[in-house]
């Protein structure tokens, strides 16, 4: 439970972090909540030879619209996402998200950033952010680089980040009216990672009828997963209950789930389709 020796930097601006990274190569990694990187390292799972800690960093923090984008500071801790109320009014998929996410301890420093960046499959803004349509903004040298979160999850703990590039934002299209989301998650017990979860995010016309669908899904893959038959198949319905539970069955026949202490695949796949019919309702009851 201790993890190697490691060299560790605290800088106070972008750029040195940036220098820090290039100087030091790929056995140097970006420290912001520490939640998922920490124990990996106590475990030696991850073996990093340096470690640079961005808390000092100001100026990634923060939650605000902008330019038709809701844009989140990649130093936003979860706790800050529950406590807003601009994310509250506007963006619940993204609240119900953070409340379920580990505890509160865990929630006043684990980052948005950070959640994203590690890659996990099991890890929940990931699907969130898929249901959302989200793009991620990474920061090098070079300047800012913008990456459609469909292009982001590339494998297992693998994303799209190059060495030398800083998750510094995660910006997020302002919602239509007639917009809601939802987001469902089975675990095991308070605070575990989820046996499977579901993001639902919908916008409805003026007849009621969907004019827009993002579902995601939490680890039940090698990343997160976009259920984009189900998605297809809501376009220009009216989401009643047996469209529902079409898009449902729909959404589980996407999923990729492999047995494990959780359960079997079977199961999970089960589950899927369970909280994609929860989270469509409840979403479908906000958006109205």
């Amino acid at each position: 439970m201790i993890p190697p020796a490691f060299e560790y930097f605290r800088p106070n601006t972008i750029p040195e972090a940036l220098n820090l990274l290039i100087q030091h190569g790929e056995d140097a990694k970006i420290l912001s909540g520490g939640q998922s990187l920490i124990p990996m390292m106590k475990f030696r799972l991850a073996r990093p030879s340096h470690l640079i800690d961005i808390n000092r960093i100001s100026g990634l923090a923060y939650i605000k619209e902008e330019g038709g984008f809701l844009k989140i500071g990649g130093l936003t801790r979860e706790a800050d996402l529950e406590a807003s109320s601009l994310i509250a009014s506007k963006y619940p998929l993204i609240v119900d998200t953070a409340h379920v996410i580990a505890d509160p301890q865990v929630r006043n420093l684990a980052t948005i950033g950070g959640n994203l960046a590690h890659g996990d499959p099991a890890n929940d803004h990931g699907a969130t952010m898929l249901a959302l349509g989200a793009q991620i903004v990474a920061t090098s040298q070079k300047g800012d680089r913008v990456i459609p979160i469909e292009d982001f999850f590339l494998s297992l703990f693998t994303t799209a980040l190059e060495h030398g590039e800083i998750l510094t934002e995660i910006r997020i299209p302002v919602p239509p009216s007639r917009s809601g989301g939802a987001y469902f998650k089975q675990e095991r017990k308070v605070g575990d990672f989820a046996t499977a979860a579901v993001a639902v995010q919908v916008t409805l016309d003026a007849n009621g009828a969907c004019q827009k669908a993002g579902i995601g899904l939490t680890n039940v893959g090698p990343t997160p997963l976009k259920a984009k038959k189900a998605e297809d198949f809501l376009r220009g319905k009216k989401l009643d209950e047996a469209t529902i539970a079409q898009a449902a069955q729909l959404a589980a026949d996407d999923s990729q789930p492999s047995a494990d202490l959780r359960g079997p695949a079977e199961y999970k796949r089960a589950l899927v389709k369970e909280l994609t019919k929860r989270a469509l309702v409840k979403a479908v009851k906000r958006a109205g």
